[in-house]
């Protein structure tokens, strides 16, 4: 099982300073990789300062060697897909092919998108999800691309360069479960990033939850690509090791495979330096 931080890209995270610190000590306390949210607009918390999170993954690559680095989730159909391909792929290269780029509709859907007069209808979205998909991986070959799609279109443009990873990043995809859709569409990428109706951000879900979706998925999974498919689930735990090894231990039996160390969304401490960093250096739990 692997490890990873979570953090917004709001409050002192706004700084890609603040974010380059996080890596570095996330990277010498053995934890494998940090995650960053992407959001442009949270009205929840409108009144704190937001960083890009490509410019802040950047500070994180620039200060580290090792941890693999993504957004947990990037909004697809928020962006242009030749604009998200570039940074994609401008970020693997700085870091040595260290990205995994995970992605979903995003959220608050009124937030990020009607807000500037986009839909907000989900069935639009998704469907600007599953094209935008399918361009990204195409533009990361560097191969010329030809598209005349419902929501885009491209005419032969070859995208330079290609990603350090082939055929490009491990593509992981989020959703609510019990909703099949979302994790319908992870089965035919590389990893599956749920979220649970029943156990909101920061807490961990139930292993029975966890044991119905992975086979769910694996019902579903189609032999894509010759890399292992990721589970990851995340919540907060104690920094004490057997009682994290509780909390943990039931989900990795279940079948995650990454576990990705949250704070709770609703707490003080959710975009604060100092406790993230008491929580990284007593290192990753260990199950």
């Amino acid at each position: 099982m692997r490890f990873s931080i979570n953090i917004p890209n709001f409050g002192d995270f706004a700084d890609p300073r603040n974010v380059a610190t996080v890596a570095a000590a996330a990277e010498q306390a053995g934890w494998d990789g940090l995650f960053v949210w992407d959001h442009v607009l949270h009205r929840q918390h409108q009144e704190r300062p937001f960083g890009d999170p490509w410019m802040l993954l950047t500070a994180a690559a620039l200060a580290t060697s090792r941890i693999r680095l993504g957004t947990l989730l990037t909004p697809v159909p928020r962006y242009r897909p030749q604009q998200l391909a570039r940074q994609v792929a401008t970020l693997d290269h700085l870091s040595g092919g260290r990205v995994t780029f995970a992605a979903g509709l995003g959220g608050p859907i009124e937030d990020e998108y009607r807000s500037f007069g986009d839909t907000a209808e989900p069935r639009l979205l998704a469907e600007r999800l599953d094209e935008g998909l399918e361009l990204l991986g195409r533009f990361w070959s560097g191969e010329p691309v030809n598209h005349h799609g419902r929501h885009y279109e491209v005419r032969d443009v070859a995208l330079l360069p290609a990603t350090v990873q082939r055929p490009g990043p491990p593509v992981w995809i989020g959703g609510f479960w019990p909703r099949r859709a979302p994790m319908r569409r992870a089965a035919q990428w590389d990893g599956a990033v749920p979220l649970f109706e029943a156990a909101r951000h920061g807490h961990a879900p139930d292993a029975a939850e966890v044991r119905e979706l992975v086979g769910y998925v694996r019902k579903h999974r189609t032999a894509r690509t010759e890399r292992p498919f990721e589970f990851v689930l995340g919540g907060a735990t104690p920094p004490d090791a057997a009682k994290a090894k509780d909390v943990i231990g039931p989900l990795y039996d279940a079948g995650a495979t990454w576990w990705d160390e949250r704070q709770v969304q609703t707490g003080p401490d959710l975009d604060r330096l100092p406790p993230v960093l008491r929580r990284i250096e007593a290192g990753p739990p260990i199950v």
